[in-house]
């Protein structure tokens, strides 16, 4: 029998505390929601390995030090609404959703979305629900919001999204150039968005966040 609990506290204790996320707020966060059942059963037991994990339909679980620190930059309040794009199987959404007022998840992949919610329920995220729709639109309908949190590769960002952002709030990005990527947090002011370079960090690009290909004569 697999001690997940003992897991939580490993990924806890070796993953994010080394990587200078302390607050707690977002270590209680983590210990509290059991990733393992937010991954497909045959990735149960690599639920808490240090990797992004390819959940399929162009989807993927961010590493727990990537969403840690992306948590960290964010400052999350109990009194905010946090849009989270590309929640795949609901797990950054669990996370959120000790931290937040009320989160709202986006999953265009129905199969997927529908399993996300039923676990979010399980659970017992009451503050959470899933948005069924594109990734590049959003949730407008719920918003704005105070937090925007991507949970996958960026090229190209949809204004739409940073439209459904409050003036004052925040949205964290990994922004990726080839292989390369960098996380960054948006600060909005009026129509501006000011980004501030927060880490290095990589993940795949998501469907619809892809850079147009240049056609070349």
């Amino acid at each position: 029998m697999t001690d997940f609990a003992e897991r939580r506290r490993m990924m806890v204790d070796t993953q994010v505390r080394p990587s200078d996320v302390t607050k707690y707020p977002i270590i209680e966060a983590l210990l509290a929601v059991a990733r393992e059942d937010f991954v497909p059963d045959a990735q149960r037991e690599a639920a808490y390995a240090d990797r992004n994990m390819d959940l399929g339909a162009g989807r993927a679980l961010i590493e727990v030090r990537t969403l840690s620190k992306m948590l960290d930059a964010l400052d999350i309040q109990r009194n905010e609404l946090v849009l989270d794009v590309g929640c795949g199987l609901g797990y950054s959404t669990a996370v959120a959703a000790q931290m937040a007022q009320m989160v709202i998840g986006v999953e265009e992949d129905e199969e997927m979305s529908g399993e996300a919610q039923s676990q979010l329920a399980e659970a017992g995220a009451d503050n959470a629900i899933v948005h069924v729709g594109p990734l590049t639109e959003g949730a407008a309908e719920h918003g704005p919001y105070d937090v925007i949190l991507v949970q996958g590769g960026v090229e190209v960002l949809p204004d739409q999204l940073l439209a459904q952002l409050k003036d004052g709030g925040r949205i964290a990005v990994i922004f990726m150039t080839g292989a390369l990527g960098e996380v960054k947090v948006g600060y909005k002011q009026g129509d501006q968005i000011s980004w501030r370079f927060e880490f290095n960090a990589g993940a795949p690009v998501m469907p619809g966040f892809e850079q147009a290909a240049a056609f070349a004569l």
